[in-house]
């Protein structure tokens, strides 16, 4: 009689919990978000957009001629992080920044056919997409953090497209999306409804996240802090956010190091606290034709915090290139 009970109880306390799980976080109310605009009200005067495998992605150019250079941010950042080496970078060839889907003025759609505009390689696909689109055959690929990631990948299944890469505290060995065993739960209709809640942590977390990211933080302007809220104000970057989030995985980057052969700088800063300083030596140590660049006093940005010496860095490089 009593381990009736006793199963008929854990019976109704499982149901419970199933219910809960599966109806509780409706019940969640999600605000719309207060102030937002479309992109291309934020638009400067020299950003531009094109159509790229579907999606209106912002981006920007300075300079003419070869090489060219096409620059990928990090997570939580857009165009505006390349700032302070645009113009030095100009004086070698064309350069080309862009906003990475779910970040910047870039199109931040919700609703699509096929694989996610979000997911690792439609990343890969739109740095193709974007260099056909503007009729650039080979280019040197600058990424920074997760833009370091992408530009690697680009690496490994467009070899014949990529001239060079200058990875700066790229993402490699850590941080590389969610785990496997997560992603079904990630898609659930429950997560995708608070998922946008969970993005919107950014704008709350955002100024501690750009501290950390820097060494020294008295660098961090208020024109700075505003630069890296002005996309928080687009329609929809919380939903997109979220969107990037269930499409991430782990790259598998770790294992392929030693496959990528083409001339690399590898630039981190000696205090990097997001992607650490020992990850970019691990890298460079593993590339088969790396050059290893670190900045003292610098963080994970050292190309908005040190840019004198990033650009010394980035110049040494060139100068070894064919």
């Amino acid at each position: 009689m009593k381990s009736k009970r006793f199963f008929r109880a854990a019976g109704i306390i499982l149901v419970a919990l199933i219910l809960i799980l599966s109806i509780g976080p409706f019940l969640i109310p999600v605000p719309p978000l207060e102030n937002t605009v479309p992109a291309e009200q934020l638009a400067d005067t020299d950003s531009k957009f094109i159509k790229v495998n579907g999606i209106n992605i912002h981006y920007k150019t300075w300079g003419q001629g070869e090489p060219t250079f096409v620059l990928l941010h990090g997570f939580g950042a857009s165009i505006f992080s390349w700032r302070e080496v645009t113009e030095p970078l100009s004086q070698f060839g064309t350069v080309i920044a862009y906003d990475r889907p779910a970040f910047g003025l870039t199109e931040r759609p919700l609703e699509w056919e096929g694989e996610s505009p979000y997911g690792p390689q439609s990343q890969v696909d739109i740095v193709i997409g974007l260099m056909d689109a503007l009729n650039v055959e080979k280019a040197i690929l600058v990424g920074n953090s997760a833009g370091g990631t992408v530009s690697m990948q680009v690496a490994l299944q467009h070899p014949e497209r990529v001239e060079a890469l200058i990875l700066v505290d790229a993402a490699v060995y850590a941080g590389g999306g969610a785990p496997s065993w997560s992603r079904p739960i990630l898609k659930t209709p429950q997560m995708n409804h608070v998922g946008p809640l969970i993005a919107r942590q950014l704008q709350a977390q955002g100024t501690e996240f750009l501290k950390t990211a820097f060494h020294d933080p008295s660098k961090i302007t208020p024109e700075i802090f505003a630069g890296y809220q002005k996309p928080l104000q687009i329609e929809n970057w919380d939903k997109a956010l979220w969107q990037l989030t269930v499409a991430s995985e782990e790259s598998g980057l770790a294992d392929r190091v030693n496959e990528i052969t083409l001339p690399a700088l590898v630039i981190t800063g000696d205090d990097d606290r997001i992607v650490p300083t020992e990850q970019s030596l691990r890298l460079a140590d593993e590339l088969p034709n790396a050059e290893l660049k670190v900045i003292a006093q610098s963080g994970h940005l050292p190309h908005e915090e040190k840019p004198v010496e990033f650009m010394q860095a980035v110049t040494e490089f060139l100068s070894t290139l064919p």
